[in-house]
């Protein structure tokens, strides 16, 4: 096996039915390109017959095709971090093995990268999503904007193409919970941004249920910057003067209108709302406080349990 110019990194996590598609599509795609080329398919602990099914494909293509198994679910964006770890390319592609991305688009990302840049993201274009999570989307990705100063137009699509110094950049950090294209971004020194297809999923389900992306988005936003920290300090603080007015004025109001019940729910409300302000400060410096616990475990991000691949020649 000869040094690739290219390597395609795609996760995989029971995705049995959509394996056969991506293999042919990505292997069509990729041999008319005309440059070497090695595909890492990394299997995040599946359930179904997708190991198998790796393992067969690896078979057929042993000059292409690189299988990691892990030994248990790790999520997505650790068998990313797996298969960074391994890739021998200089222009590295992420792809999701759902064919939500088409693999025809890689020839598009190929050429942005080959311009010049370091660091190409995508935007779904025509994205065949519900219309809540598109909105949701949105949202978040203008929160991001404005607290981390990343800017993706499209956070969700995992169809992007890095130079290998960006990867390494990233596999150097060792960080136990990253969003991998906001890292990427971050070291980055000319991004770009293009429009790809994007179809529906044609078999399976997708693997992000809302409590995931909730979890997403909370690592990205605390992983990236200090603001929700600073915003909550300067909120805790304005609370804190308020509330020392408002005492200054009911000790005069006592003394000049003498004591009174009529404000007993008032204070109550307010102490309540108190009560939800410190929860809600300390859920922001536990989730920094479980970033930190988490890295200085030094416990390893991933085990893999068993490798298929050729050795360079």
């Amino acid at each position: 096996m000869i040094k690739p110019y290219l390597s395609v990194v795609v996760p995989v996590y029971n995705e049995a039915d959509n394996l056969e598609n991506l293999y042919s599509r990505l292997i069509s795609v990729l041999d008319k390109y005309g440059k070497s080329y090695e595909i890492i398919l990394i299997n995040d602990g599946s359930r179904d017959t997708t190991e198998a099914i790796l393992n067969d494909l690896y078979q057929r293509r042993p000059d292409h095709i690189r299988v990691v198994h892990f030994n248990g679910n790790f999520g997505q964006h650790m068998a990313i971090i797996a298969g960074f770890e391994r890739v021998r390319g200089d222009i590295i592609i992420t792809l999701d093995a759902d064919l939500q991305n088409p693999p025809e688009e890689i020839p598009k990302l190929v050429e942005a990268i080959e311009t010049g840049h370091d660091y190409v993201g995508s935007i779904r274009k025509n994205r065949q999503d519900t219309w809540f999570r598109r909105q949701a989307s949105r949202l978040n990705n203008l929160i991001r904007a404005r607290i981390t100063g990343i800017v993706m137009t499209d956070q969700g699509c995992m169809l992007r193409a890095y130079k290998r110094h960006v990867i390494d950049a990233v596999v150097a950090s060792r960080e136990s919970s990253i969003y991998i294209p906001a890292l990427a971004y971050s070291y980055a020194s000319h991004p770009i941004e293009i429009e790809v297809e994007h179809h529906a999923r044609a078999a399976g389900e997708s693997k992000y249920s809302l409590y995931k992306l909730l979890r997403l988005n909370f690592d990205l936003m605390t992983g990236f910057s200090l603001v929700p920290l600073q915003l909550f300090t300067i909120f805790g603080i304005v609370v804190s003067l308020l509330s020392t007015l408002f005492v200054v004025y009911l000790f005069f109001r006592r003394i000049f209108i003498g004591p009174e019940a009529e404000g007993m729910f008032t204070l109550f409300a307010i102490v309540y709302f108190l009560f939800g302000v410190t929860l809600m400060g300390l859920g922001i410096v536990g989730e920094y406080i479980g970033r930190i616990y988490k890295d200085v475990r030094q416990r390893p991000f991933f085990i893999v349990r068993e490798t298929k691949e050729k050795e360079i020649s």
